[in-house]
């Protein structure tokens, strides 16, 4: 197989870089905000568009950057995979502004809301009502409308209201309603209420609000996901869309912060699952049992503020954290300003405003003494409890499903996380597609992107003196991102991780097809990636293997091994109830296409011989046209699939036909975690400590990979030991447990 260059894209390269040469460099493009979004409700929203640069086109400087990239891509992947690169880039859309919320406007008179009762709820949505009516109203529409109510029971407390708040909500069907005999404000509303809840999980929702779409779930999922979270606050936006609080920010004088008050909530930093100090008790949820354990809402601080700060610091006093989730978006119209019952005139609540800030200062000075002063810097303090903090670039966003590197830098990501470090992620071109910038959110990681984020050069050198940690992912990340991260990152240790030795695999696919150039450009990538590793105060790598190949090399380096990171399964199905063969990898990565034609062409109908009624299922994202046309009876290409998990369940074996490569298969490390066995190169085992008959079987021609096939496929005895063999290889080598003590050790833990 070889990648001969096509002699019109050739000449059309030449030309561009001939001009590429003659081009005097301009300004770079920059962002400005001179449209505004605009809201029915009024008010605005800058939206940022790029600015024009007169003389040069954007997209020729953009394709003349790329140049040198595009030409090795070429040489060493293919015409397709370039053109895959292309697209994408193209079709990378930026993190758009976040969409103006639903807000209901309904007309008097107003149509009950009618609610399904649940009898053994999960969730009790607590609502203290005060007039006007219609804000009580529209917000029973907007849970009616936007949450999925089953599991969940609505619990409204009239706290006296003076309209007629008692007789309408009599025909609100399936809402409970409670009337306070005295107006109790906010927080003894909300403690009778829970006093009288079901659920497991209480949420506390101002009578002002609207809820959005997801909200409610979101919350819930954030329980899920954090184990130590004992309070769960939503973001809260004005009705027209800006934003009025991502978490709130204490002060060592008991004085408070609406962290992003009035400005675009889409920016990254207002856009990930972090502990805060606390969230207003607008939209607010917590366990019941910690509440009852707590007291409730402290009446002390009643009727004014500080009842959900102080709610807070109990909730961290007994151990558990305040999070912030951003996917829980409610519109909070703050009907009065501060507290709920405003019946207080605004000099009045001005008074009890500082009066209980002095009770709070005195509870709780002694927590607070080092929070900070207003007038910090608040990117520090909105997440104080951050030890240490690592930067992650890599080449584009993780997409942990669709290939094994991302898999690794997924589970990479979250070890981060465990040992203590805020982590925020950048691809090097800040794209940011969807669902993975969400997913990764939603972990705690902050993502940056474009337009917020202009470059990451430029995000180092305003934020880079905030690291104590920095990994550059890949070599071209790498080489793009390195002199920054050692000019604006002084604090930091920088560690490049190589996923694989690129050069390697470049002079491997060199060697099996003779191509001068592509044997050029894997020495340039060598020189390349062998600089990074004299530049950074650490290397990653994934084998045995790369880690003695390095280090003969450069004996002088700092080589780490931390492999592919999987958890380890229990086998889901016995042998006699499997059928087929499997291979995956995704398409993007050319030796995974090599090996796809090779098992078709040379492998399978030699097998079908043997066993006509096996089939074969090849999984990847973006099979090229000539794999796709490989499709039959027998041989289904089915391209990207999200779930993969019930392929390594009920597949009998799984085929890793590599006839080149460098690092570690994903692909293999996956079976084997499901306990899949698997037939295999040797390129495809290399560094995995798997050995032949034991822990997989190995062949390297068609014939004998043929024979390997149809002895695993019909032996179950000898299915049942490499079954359980690549399980233990896959715990002694692969597992959390030791890519937690290998990074311990390269960030010096």
């Amino acid at each position: 197989m070889g990648h001969s260059w096509p002699a019109r894209l050739q000449g059309v390269l030449a030309r561009a870089a001939d001009a590429r040469r003659m081009i005097v460099r301009r300004k770079s493009v920059g962002w400005q905000t001179d449209a505004v979004w605009a809201h029915p409700a009024g008010g605005g929203l800058p939206r940022a568009r790029p600015r024009v640069v007169v003389g040069t086109s954007l997209v020729l400087r953009n394709m003349l950057r790329f140049l040198p990239r595009a030409r090795h891509v070429l040489r060493t992947e293919g015409l397709s995979v370039l053109l895959r690169k292309i697209r994408r880039r193209l079709g990378t859309a930026r993190i758009q502004a976040c969409a103006p919320p639903r807000l209901l406007s309904e007309q008097e008179p107003f149509r009950p809301v009618a609610l399904a009762r649940c009898s053994r709820p999960d969730v009790s949505v607590i609502i203290p009502a005060f007039e006007p009516f219609r804000l009580t109203h529209h917000c029973l529409a907007a849970v009616r409308a936007h949450l999925d109510l089953s599991g969940v029971e609505v619990i409204v407390v009239d706290d006296c209201a003076t309209d007629d708040t008692a007789r309408r909500l009599r025909d609100y069907e399936g809402v409970r309603v409670v009337r306070n005999p005295t107006s109790l404000g906010f927080g003894g509303s909300c403690n009778r209420a829970a006093a009288l809840a079901s659920g497991r999980l209480l949420v506390f929702l101002g009578h002002d609000t609207q809820v959005q779409p997801g909200w409610l779930d979101a919350l819930v999922a954030g329980f899920e996901g954090h184990p130590d979270a004992g309070l769960i606050g939503s973001r809260l936006v004005y009705p027209d869309g800006r934003q009025q609080e991502a978490g709130a920010i204490l002060f060592a004088d008991g004085s408070a912060w609406s962290y992003g008050r009035l400005d675009d909530p889409a920016r990254p930093q207002y856009s990930y699952l972090r502990a805060v100090d606390y969230c207003s008790g607008a939209a607010i949820a917590i366990p019941r049992a910690l509440f009852q354990q707590l007291g409730g809402f402290d009446t002390l601080f009643a009727p004014a503020c500080y009842q959900d700060a102080d709610l807070a610091m109990r909730v961290r006093a007994a151990d558990y954290r305040v999070y912030y989730q951003p996917t829980a978006r409610v519109v909070h119209f703050d009907a009065s300003g501060v507290g709920m019952n405003p019946r207080p005139d605004a000099a009045g609540m001005v008074r009890l405003q500082a009066v209980n800030r002095q009770r709070f200062r005195a509870r709780w000075g002694a927590a607070i003494a080092g929070w900070g002063e207003r007038g910090d810097a608040l990117e520090r303090l909105k997440e104080r409890s951050a030890r240490r903090r690592a930067l992650v670039v890599d080449n584009y966003m993780v997409t942990p499903d669709k290939e094994s590197g991302s898999l690794r830098m997924w589970n990479l990501l979250a070890i981060l996380q465990g040992l203590g470090f805020k982590v925020t992620f950048a691809a090097a071109n800040l794209e940011a597609p969807q669902p993975y910038v969400s997913q990764l959110q939603g972990r705690g990681i902050e993502c940056l992107y474009r337009p917020y984020v202009r470059s990451v050069k430029h995000h180092l050198a305003t934020r880079g003196r905030s690291y104590d940690l920095v990994i550059l992912s890949r070599a071209d990340a790498a080489a793009a991102v390195m002199p920054s991260t050692r000019r604006y990152c002084p604090n930091a240790r920088i560690v490049y991780d190589t996923v694989d030795l690129h050069f390697l695999r470049e002079e491997r696919l060199a060697e099996l097809t003779g191509d001068r150039l592509m044997r050029r450009a894997a020495a340039q990538r060598r020189r390349q990636e062998l600089a990074l590793i004299e530049a950074s105060d650490a290397a990653l790598v994934v084998s045995e293997v790369e880690r003695d190949l390095l280090r003969a090399q450069l004996p002088r380096a700092r080589i780490h091994l931390v492999s592919n990171i999987h958890e380890v399964h229990a086998r889901a199905s016995a042998f006699e109830a499997r059928r087929d063969i499997l291979f995956i990898g995704a398409f993007a990565h050319p030796p995974n296409s090599d090996a796809v034609r090779w098992l078709a062409r040379e492998i399978l109908p030699r097998v079908w011989l043997e066993l006509p009624d096996l089939r074969c299922h090849v999984i990847g994202a973006d099979p090229p046209a000539d794999i796709r046309a490989l499709a039959g009876p027998r041989l289904n290409i089915h391209g990207y699939i999200p779930d993969v998990v019930p392929f390594f369940q009920n597949c009998r074996l799984s085929v890793a036909p590599l006839r080149y490569g460098a690092g570690v298969k994903g692909k293999v490390n996956q079976s084997l975690s499901y306990g899949l066995p698997v037939v295999a190169t040797s390129p495809a085992v290399e560094g995995m400590n798997l050995v032949d008959g034991e822990s997989v079987l190995i062949a390297d021609d068609p014939a004998d990979f043929c024979a390997a096939v149809v002895r695993l496929y019909g032996d179950q005895a000898l299915w049942r030991r490499i079954s359980d063999e690549g399980i233990a290889v896959m715990q002694k080598h692969f597992s959390f447990d030791v890519a937690r003590r290998s990074l311990a050790d390269v960030v010096g833990e």
